[in-house]
């Protein structure tokens, strides 16, 4: 499985319908508007990491009111509860 964050710039007049529209993208498992440079942020999960362009730069870069994107590719996943099921091996 391929997980990546996706980094979003929106122009102004999408900002109230893009969050909708990214959620509903294929791949996409969340989508948060954020402050900052940036702002959407999609998480991407596939089973392929060949489909990682097609979801996003045929899908979400095609998305009406996006200017620019930026994607991370994680490498690890690492989460509050993967860490203490670690931890309570052998308790």
């Amino acid at each position: 499985m391929t997980h990546a964050i996706v980094l979003i710039e929106a122009e102004r007049d999408a900002m109230a319908t893009l969050g909708g529209l990214l959620a509903d993208t294929e791949g996409v498992g969340a989508a948060y508007s954020v402050t900052g440079d940036w702002d959407f942020v999609a998480v991407v999960h596939l089973a392929r990491h060949e489909q990682l362009a097609e979801i996003v730069t045929g899908k979400i870069h095609a998305l009406p009111g996006v200017v620019k994107t930026q994607t991370m590719v994680a490498f690890e996943a690492f989460s509050r509860h993967d860490l203490e099921s670690l931890f309570s091996i052998g308790s």
